[in-house]
């Protein structure tokens, strides 16, 4: 199928690079208080420093994070909008702990309830949307350990939507930090609601309207200067954790802290290490070029378009000079057809010094049919017009 290599080599500026959510960066130089952290790059899920991180333990109102992932699962199916306006049940304003004080039948949009959730960490906010999702709180977590699952998070199993103490209710550092990214990631606006600090909300009931003040739980948010979230939790069995996240000349970074034995230590602990890993990452990302069509050979068509299968980006952390980064293109002479859309024709890798440090598939970006025998027909007359 493929004919020789044309081997392009290339000096670039920028790099880039496939980085498994599994890759992990070996810190002895960083030490936490608490007895379970990690540290993740966001954008490749490269870990930077773990400890204990794969032990289950009580997760408290970070739980909330997945609540959040499926709050905006259902906005961007279109099963809710924000501005739906939601019912509270009284087993949802029954719900103890940190609270906004919904009351049984008072109404309030998916967008006001999700800020409940992010900003004040609210349980009744919580269980109102499960139940306005699924119907019940009960559906509402099995979808959240469906989700779970297909992110990888082997040490999680939800028992409730809000991180009550519950037997069997437990989530490791590792798997928070999947959960955190995804949220991060895939729903950027989560930051519109997780860097508010205080705000208010209004309740409307029979007794009339009242004013409710906000305030975020994240003291980071206005402590550390690069803070963009996420979620605290701490209840009796769960300690202090965190899940905090922060940005910083184009890095992400994702710090977990669980167990901490006060809320100070474990805001502590995560700027200790988002200042390490802000101190140790250099961060990648290459334009992606033009690249040229590849013949093929017996297809209705004579040259395939091709593109990147994706982008990528390079963690450094070992302080790697990136100015002089080789980049090498392996586009075969010709393919042979048919060719449908999305098959690896070639690939580009790029190296340091010769060493091979990621690569990246280049695919057909449209499908070509075999030829038969009308097409050679059409070919032949097409050449004989010229003449």
């Amino acid at each position: 199928m493929k004919k020789g290599f044309t081997v392009i080599l290339l000096s670039v500026f920028l790099l880039y690079r496939i980085t498994s959510p599994t890759s992990v960066v070996h810190a002895e130089e960083v030490e936490i208080s608490a007895p379970s952290g990690i540290l993740m790059e966001m954008s490749t899920g490269t870990v930077l420093f773990e400890k204990d991180a794969d032990t289950a333990r009580p997760p408290a109102s970070v739980t909330k994070i997945m609540t959040m992932l499926l709050i905006f699962d259902a906005l961007e199916n279109g099963t809710i909008s924000l501005d739906d306006e939601v019912s509270t049940s009284e087993y949802a304003a029954s719900m103890g702990g940190s609270q906004v004080f919904l009351e049984p039948g008072e109404m309030q949009t998916v967008g006001t309830l999700l800020k409940c959730i992010s900003v004040a960490s609210a349980n009744d906010a919580c269980v109102t949307m499960s139940e306005c999702i699924c119907g019940n709180e009960q559906e509402f977590v099995k979808q959240m350990n469906e989700r779970a699952k297909g992110l990888g998070m082997k040490h999680t199993n939800f028992v409730n939507c809000n991180g009550l103490d519950a037997d069997g209710h437990e989530m490791s550092a590792r798997d928070i930090a999947l959960m955190s990214r995804e949220l991060m990631t895939k729903y950027p606006q989560i930051k519109d609601y997780c860097t508010v600090w205080m705000e208010n909300i209004t309740h409307t009931t029979a007794r009339g309207s009242s004013e409710f003040g906000l305030t975020n739980t994240n003291k980071l948010i206005r402590q550390y200067e690069y803070a963009t979230g996420l979620k605290t939790g701490s209840t009796g069995k769960a300690k202090f954790c965190v899940s905090a996240t922060a940005s910083k000349n184009g890095v992400d970074l994702i710090a977990v802290i669980m167990g901490a034995e006060d809320s100070k230590s474990r805001f502590k602990d995560a700027v200790t290490l988002l200042n390490y890993g802000f101190g140790k990452c250099q961060i990648y990302k290459a334009k992606e070029r033009k690249l040229p069509s590849v013949l093929v050979k017996g297809g209705k068509e004579e040259h395939l378009k091709i593109q990147y299968e994706e982008g990528f980006t390079y963690v450094d952390t070992e302080g790697s000079d990136l100015s002089k980064v080789e980049e090498v293109t392996e586009i075969p002479d010709e393919v042979k057809a048919p060719v449908k859309k999305g098959d690896t024709v070639g690939r580009i890798c790029y190296r340091i010094s010769g060493k091979e440090i990621g690569s990246v598939n280049l695919i057909a970006s449209t499908p070509v049919e075999k030829a038969d025998f009308g097409d050679y027909l059409k070919k032949i007359w097409k050449k004989l017009d010229v003449f």
